[in-house]
């Protein structure tokens, strides 16, 4: 009898342990969190996102849609494929968050106990980065019409420095991230950006395709979850005595009402020695064509690094337009190996970043950079702005296209020398 009992509650044991793990997670002890640290940046009061995701009836009463965007994996917004390529401040929701995401909804998307919940997440106002060195600032606000859609607007803004400026770290402050999806900053040298504001005239000039000039550089950008761009240290960026910043706003306005906006940059200057300086490699094709009707057309493009300048992939910036459809970039290493470094295969112009990988990528010299770009152009191309479809070749306009990747590196042994007076 001993023995039967000692049976019976072993399995008895056995029946509770399963059926406590088998108990599905709550809004309250797991759920949140997962919300909390990937959804709210962007779905929370005053910022971009149509809805909030803040409560237990937030979530609860978006649980489909929920359940719709993370099996398609479309939210949290996050273009690169797995696999090709490591970044920072990557928002792709893990395996284990999704089926835990998943297994609430399936059992009913339960509350839980509410003492389990956890604080509400703070976001910094001000300057996360403490006060700036100097701030870059629309000459005046903007105003997004109403039900204006996407708008893209650059800005220009001159820097009056005597000197060259080494930048270390930047950080963006739109004005109304009710209206600003994301901001891109680029340095002119010359008088480009400045003709072409006064031949638009108003507050700044429009901008689809890109600033409308080759840029000399770039000072990263902004996007709802991305925060403030920091150099390694010892690396910086160059900003040339006397340069112009074009600020690249894209805005997006469905709403009944107009939006105003006045976006800030917030430039903190190296404080200690750098010996590398932060470039921008642009490869590209602009020779290209596409067919009207054209379902998948290809464009290539490639760079070598050259004899004896052994150097450091620090991040990567894909660029196409409304009918890109595919972009893979890879390096090809003097041994013959390929390593990945993005590939995007669902593109979407209005969802374009700079990403910044993980760990700086080894290009030793003589390593090609190996870009494909697909492209979609025919009637049935879900972002096809022309109807019926025309052929299309290089151009900034919203029916022309692109093809390009800037890839920003550090070259190995480079020593610029400059020391803080």
């Amino acid at each position: 009898m001993k023995h039967v009992w000692a049976m019976g509650m072993l399995i008895a044991v056995a029946v509770c342990g399963v059926a406590q793990a088998a108990e599905p997670p709550t809004f309250s002890d797991e759920v949140v969190r997962i919300v909390q640290e990937r959804c709210q940046t962007c779905h929370r009061p005053s910022e971009h996102a149509p809805f909030s995701l803040i409560t237990y009836a937030d979530v609860y009463k978006r649980r489909v849609d929920i359940r719709d965007q993370i099996e398609w994996r479309t939210m949290p917004p996050w273009k690169p494929v797995p696999g090709f390529g490591s970044f920072l401040e990557s928002r792709r929701l893990s395996d284990a968050e999704v089926a835990t995401i998943l297994k609430w909804i399936d059992a009913g998307a339960p509350e839980g106990d509410r003492a389990k919940l956890p604080p509400p997440r703070v976001f910094p106002t001000g300057w996360a980065l403490g006060p700036p060195d100097h701030v870059l600032e629309m000459s005046a606000p903007y105003t997004v019409p109403a039900r204006a859609g996407d708008v893209y607007r650059c800005f220009v803004v001159p820097t009056n420095f005597p000197e060259d400026r080494w930048v270390s770290r930047v950080e963006y402050a739109p004005g109304d991230r009710k209206a600003v999806h994301h901001v891109l900053a680029y340095i002119d040298t010359g008088s480009a950006a400045q003709a072409l504001q006064r031949g638009a005239g108003g507050a700044g000039y429009p901008c689809f395709g890109g600033p409308g000039f080759l840029p000399a550089g770039g000072l990263g950008g902004w996007a709802p979850g991305i925060g403030p761009r920091e150099q390694p240290d010892g690396v910086a960026w160059l900003l040339p005595a006397g340069a112009t910043v074009v600020l690249q706003v894209h805005y997006n306005n469905s709403g009944p009402q107009a939006r105003t906006d006045r976006t800030q940059a917030a430039l903190y200057f190296a404080k200690s020695p750098i010996d590398k300086r932060h470039r921008s490699i642009p490869i590209l094709n602009h020779a290209f064509t596409i067919p009207a009707g054209e379902k998948r057309y290809e464009v290539r493009a490639a760079w070598t690094v050259p004899p004896g300048r052994d150097m450091h992939a620090t991040g990567i910036t894909p660029h196409m337009h409304l009918l890109g459809r595919d972009m893979k970039v890879t390096a090809t290493y003097p041994d013959g190996s390929v390593r990945p470094l993005i590939h995007i295969d669902d593109w979407d112009f209005h969802w374009q970043a700079n990403y910044t990988f993980a760990e700086p990528v080894p290009l030793p010299s003589g390593t090609r950079i190996d870009m494909v770009a697909v492209f979609d152009n025919s009637a049935e191309s879900k972002r096809q702005p022309s109807k019926p479809p025309r052929a299309v070749s290089w151009g900034e306009g919203t029916t022309d296209e692109m093809a390009l990747v800037f890839v920003s590196i550090t070259v190995d042994g480079e020593r610029v020398g400059w020391r803080p007076r």
